[in-house]
């Protein structure tokens, strides 16, 4: 490795594809060296020592016949961490104590990185995933969102059915697991029925979130970078038989469209993010037959390679060109 060149770190995982590679070749082409790390091959293909000495703490990290240690680093782009990859040979009673020692001590070489800037900051992503805190953030700053509520209580679920004549959708605060998994049990945006609501009794083992129906003209992928807002949109007509969830369409038909922002809706956009101290993100939003936008989420870490891809924005080269900037690297 050249450390002549300012080194980004970027957090990935084996599995990771694309998006990953765009980045580290809009880094390489701005003169940057690339240093991609696949957390789940750590402790298994990867070795990270930390050392404290007379002089010091220092972190060294060797992958892939290259080694690193946290002075080469310039800035950090936290794509994904995943749960390490362990030999199916290890002893399953060992098992949850090896990921949970591997974990430590990925944490610790993450705050060796305190003073190294980030997109985003590990505490800025894990308090802007709080989906109640981003609702009451973005209506203060004054996004429109649905009427939502989340509880574990049955009968004020069924009131709530009941007042929006059944026009109700259904989904979780988060995905059922967490953290660093490799695989994620995700359960899709739907439609509550007054089927569902006969088992309402089972909402004691978890609370819900039921939101107002949000009539849909298009839905929106808006990919934040820094103030920039590259927006993709699907036209709703093309899968809305299909599913309420355009993650699950099968639609030959469906296919990203170029969009833009209202000025105020842009503005506003801005506005959460900064309240939520994030400088990159993946919001998803409604656009009505009206043509009001209604705010649903925003995920810290969410994906926008099929915008790249067939839209061709220059994503890759915007979250580039903030890893250079945000470590004072002229670009």
């Amino acid at each position: 490795m050249s450390l002549s060149k300012p080194v980004v770190l970027l957090l990935t995982h084996s599995d990771d594809f694309f998006t990953i590679d765009r980045v580290a070749e809009a880094l390489s082409q701005r003169g940057a060296h690339p240093f991609r790390l696949n957390t789940d091959l750590f402790p298994s293909e990867i070795q990270l020592s930390a050392a404290f000495t007379e002089q010091g703490l220092s972190h060294r990290i060797q992958y892939a016949h290259q080694s690193i240690a946290v002075d080469d680093i310039h800035s950090v782009w936290l794509r994904k961490i995943r749960q390490p990859k362990l030999s199916p040979d290890l002893d399953e009673r060992f098992r949850d104590g090896c990921i949970r020692e591997s974990y430590a001590a990925l944490e610790g070489f993450f705050d060796s990185l305190v003073g190294v800037p980030w997109l985003d900051p590990l505490e800025h992503i894990s308090a802007a995933e709080n989906k109640l805190r981003q609702l009451r953030i973005a209506r203060e700053v004054g996004l429109c969102i649905p009427q939502t509520l989340v509880t574990n209580h049955p009968q004020e679920a069924q009131e709530f059915f009941q007042a929006l004549q059944g026009n109700v959708v259904a989904k979780m605060l988060t995905p059922l697991s967490q953290g660093m998994a490799g695989s994620t049990f995700f359960v899709y945006t739907s439609p509550v029925s007054e089927a569902d609501l006969l088992e309402a009794d089972s909402l004691r083992h978890s609370p819900m979130v039921f939101q107002a129906t949000i009539p849909k003209q298009r839905e929106l992928r808006v990919v934040y970078v820094d103030g920039q807002c590259f927006v993709g949109a699907l036209e709703a007509v093309h899968y809305a038989k299909e599913t309420m969830d355009w993650r699950r369409a099968q639609s030959p038909s469906m296919a990203w469209l170029e969009d833009e922002l209202p000025t105020e809706v842009s503005d506003a956009v801005r506005a959460l993010m900064t309240r939520l101290g994030l400088a990159f993100g993946a919001i998803d939003m409604i656009r009505t037959p009206a043509g009001k936008h209604v705010f649903l989420e925003v995920n810290p870490c969410g994906e926008w390679g099929m915008l790249e891809r067939d839209l061709d924005f220059s994503i890759s080269g915007a979250i580039a060109d903030v890893l250079l900037s945000k470590a004072g690297v002229s670009v």
